[in-house]
């Protein structure tokens, strides 16, 4: 017979439906035994419900399996710990924010899912005492944002689901967090770029490309809105230094936006020209050249007050230092 063992919903657990708790909770359950249990073994307020069923904090979970079961089933996927390789650019009760170096997936993918930045914080956040895998039962510390893996620079991570819900809906309203990137582009850039094409992605290849529309409103609707404001900082005469700030966050959205207006990113294979790819390998640069360096928050809730007015920075690594005195003159 099975036993009943009774769950209470935290505040790290909250706002996510019962099948997605269930799926993070359980990690060694499928998805269709999930399922089966929701319809069967499981109930929430002593009421049976639906897979879609929004938690709310303080909501009573009801699971009728043994405890051994229920052992079995939330068991710990161990994972090796992931040496730290990221720099500390700001970090408060609530929130971290990092200096991602290149190399480094932000999250993991088919080929690397030990040696990730989330792993990475993790592990430090679990050093620090500041966050317990064995205590929470689906919360991890995870990024807001994200950037390629040869982009270097600064990464939100919310420490709390609170603070990771929070900033997240910052990030979506667009003008709470400004985010600015550093980068050497090919071309003589003097002029700022209002860039605003939308992007499609073309989710084999990974790679992305700007709609150019035809005409007609079903046209221009194609796409993801993507908007990218470029400003130049150093104008050469074949390489120039320019930021770019970011109102949106697609893939490769700078690298596509700056290669569309005829000023590809230096050593942006995918994007740039053959031509120019193989001349700054020579100089030795064989990867794009994108620094995510500043963030601005502002107009911050009560939740997050910390951040209210910073300005956190990373300069940009020694690779780029030494490549823009190469080649911007």
């Amino acid at each position: 017979m099975n036993d009943m063992i009774k769950l209470t919903i935290t505040s790290n657990e909250a706002d996510q439906r019962l099948d997605r708790f269930l799926k993070k909770y359980m990690k060694r359950a499928s998805l269709s035994a999930i399922y089966k249990m929701i319809r069967k073994d499981i109930k929430v307020n002593g009421k049976r419900a639906k897979e879609d069923t929004q938690l709310k904090e303080g909501d009573e979970l009801a699971l009728y399996m043994t405890e051994e079961k229920l052992a079995e089933l939330t068991a710990p996927i161990k994972k090796k710990a992931a040496k730290r390789q990221f720099k500390i650019a700001y970090e408060d009760e609530n929130v971290l924010i990092v200096d991602k170096p290149k190399g480094l997936l932000t999250h993991g993918d088919a080929h690397e899912k030990k040696n990730t930045l989330v792993n990475q914080v993790c592990g430090y956040l679990q050093e620090k005492g500041e966050y317990d895998p064995a205590k929470e039962k689906t919360f991890v510390p995870s990024p807001v944002n994200r950037i390629d893996r040869n982009t270097t620079g600064l990464v939100i991570f919310g420490k709390t689901a609170a603070a990771l819900r929070l900033l997240t809906a910052l990030l979506r309203e667009r003008d709470h967090v400004e985010k600015y990137y550093m980068t050497i582009v090919c071309g003589k850039l003097d002029e700022e770029l209002e860039l605003d094409g939308r992007l499609v992605k073309d989710h084999e290849r990974n790679i992305s490309s700007v709609v150019k529309p035809r005409g007609g409103a079903e046209e221009e609707a194609e796409g993801k809105e993507a908007r990218t404001h470029v400003k130049p900082l150093i104008t050469g005469e074949k390489f120039s230094l320019a930021e770019a700030r970011i109102f949106t966050g697609r893939t490769h959205q700078i690298r596509v936006h700056l290669a569309s207006a005829g000023y590809p990113l230096a050593g942006d294979v995918k994007y740039g020209t053959p031509r120019m790819t193989e001349y700054l390998r020579k100089q030795g640069v064989s990867m794009q050249l994108l620094h995510a360096y500043k963030l601005v928050f502002k107009d911050m809730p009560e939740e997050l007050s910390a951040l209210e007015g910073k300005v956190v920075e990373a300069a940009p690594p020694a690779d780029f230092v030494k490549a823009k005195e190469k080649l911007v003159r």
